[in-house]
Order: structure tokens, then sequence, then C-alpha cells
């Protein structure tokens, strides 16, 4: 099912034996649209944010506003720091998948390396890695590249330019919650179309400037005037052929999805 970004805020994520915190933010993955980590802030327990991957993910449950991760609150004290206000290099990310013994997803076939989804992706580490156990360094691993991994927070706001001028900005975005793949954007259009927000592929993104703060796509500023009016109590459903990406509609009222009114 399609949710929106929205909704993963505020939801808490429980461990094995106990909250870890509530989420925060999102680090998505600029090539293929994926939200490959959570961004946790733990409160007064721990007192700092950590990152949570939906490969450790157990069971979800969106009416609760709860998710449930194969990891105890003692594996996520002695997780490696990452400063979330920063794009996580690949170098992190492998501090961070090895030390709880998960795949990286970089390495497989498929958009989870050797699954499409993320849930279920087998076990991690029963036990914290302990005292005296060597991890590579950042530094011997500075062979690998650095990433695309980017802060959905951050990147929202991003001004939005069509093939043909300047056409809205980044509000909100549409995650599947099987594979966690950003399928859509939310464009606010309201400098140009007055309190209009419509609904586009992020298959029609062609780039992101980071240092301009702006993402390309590769549509006409009519096309995006036409594009479905968004409205987040509908259900978007999709249609496509195999010359376009997927292209978004909206049918009827989904309320009951997040158990909000």
């Amino acid at each position: 099912m399609l949710r929106t970004l929205h909704d993963l805020e505020h939801t808490t994520i429980g461990a094995t034996d106990g909250p870890i915190g509530k989420i925060r933010d999102a680090y998505f993955d600029d090539r293929h649209w994926t939200m490959r980590y959570l961004v946790v802030d733990t409160g007064g327990w721990l007192s700092r944010q950590v990152l949570i991957t939906p490969l450790a993910i157990e069971r979800v449950n969106w009416s609760e506003e709860r998710i449930e991760v194969r990891m105890t609150r003692e594996q996520v004290r002695n997780s490696p720091d990452i400063d979330t206000d920063k794009p996580v290099s690949r170098q992190h990310e492998m501090l961070y998948l090895n030390y709880y013994g998960l795949p990286h997803y970089w390495s497989g076939p498929m958009l989870w390396g050797p699954t499409a989804s993320p849930l279920g992706i087998g076990d991690i580490r029963s036990e914290p890695l302990r005292t005296g156990h060597r991890m590579p360094s950042v530094e011997e691993l500075s062979d690998q590249n650095d990433p695309h991994l980017r802060s959905c927070a951050s990147v929202s706001g991003y001004h939005v330019e069509a093939n043909d001028g300047a056409i809205g900005h980044i509000a909100d975005y549409l995650f599947d919650d099987d594979t966690w793949t950003l399928r859509y954007l939310v464009i606010d259009t309201r400098n140009w179309l007055p309190g209009k927000r419509v609904v586009i592929s992020s298959e029609w993104v062609e780039r992101v400037s980071w240092n301009e703060r702006k993402a390309y796509v590769s549509m006409s500023r009519q096309s995006i005037r036409e594009a479905p009016e968004y409205d987040r109590d509908l259900t978007i459903r999709e249609t496509s052929d195999s010359q376009e990406p997927h292209r978004p509609i909206q049918t009827e009222a989904m309320r009951e999805r997040t158990g909000r009114h």
C-alpha cells in the first residue's frame, strides 16, 4: 500500500525488549528512490538519534503507529555513531550493516540485495558485538564509493524544475510499504496554481541538484498542472503502459488506512 512520509512521523520503533524511540526522518537512496534508513529519536534513554534499517523490521502496525524490529536496546545502544545531520557515506553504511550482520543491499541483484522487499529478510546478530571486537575503520573502507543517501526532510522544500521552467516544490512523498520505495512526489504548486498539490512519479525525476536545492523532472509545466490533485484521504492507484512510468489516479476515501480521522 502507498503511504505518505507524514504517516511515518512520530511512529514508534520497538525493540524486542522495549521502545527505541520515534521516527523523525528517513534517508533515501537517490538512485533507486528507496528509503534505506529511518532516523529515530531515542529520547531520554539514549539521548541521540539512531538509524534503523527496514531490513530489521519484524512487523508493522500502522493503525497503532508502531514498527517492531529484530534488535535489542543494548544492540542499539552500542551501534556505530552516525551524524544524522549529514549525508550517510557508504563507509558508515558498511560499519552499520556489518555490526548488525545484515546484507549489503547494493551487493545483490535486487532492490534489497537478495530480495525485492526488506521485510523478513532474516535474523540479525543475536548479541551485540562484544567490547574489544575490532570493526574496520572508516579509513580502511575509504576505497568504497561515497553514496547517494539523502534526508527526506532536507529534500522537502526543494524547488521542482520542469523542462520548461519552475513549477513548485516538494511537499511530501508517497512510499510503498512493502518495498519502501518512494513511488511518488507530492508537489506543491501554489506559487503557480494557488492551493493545488499534485502527484508525480519519482521515475520522472532526471536528477537532483543538492547545491541548487532543485529537482529536475522530464515533464512540461503543463503536464504537471494536469497531474492528479493530491488528497491524502483518497486512495492512490496506478496505471501505466510500456512507454512511460506509472501514472497515479485517486479513487475512494481511505481514512481507515492509518486510523486517523
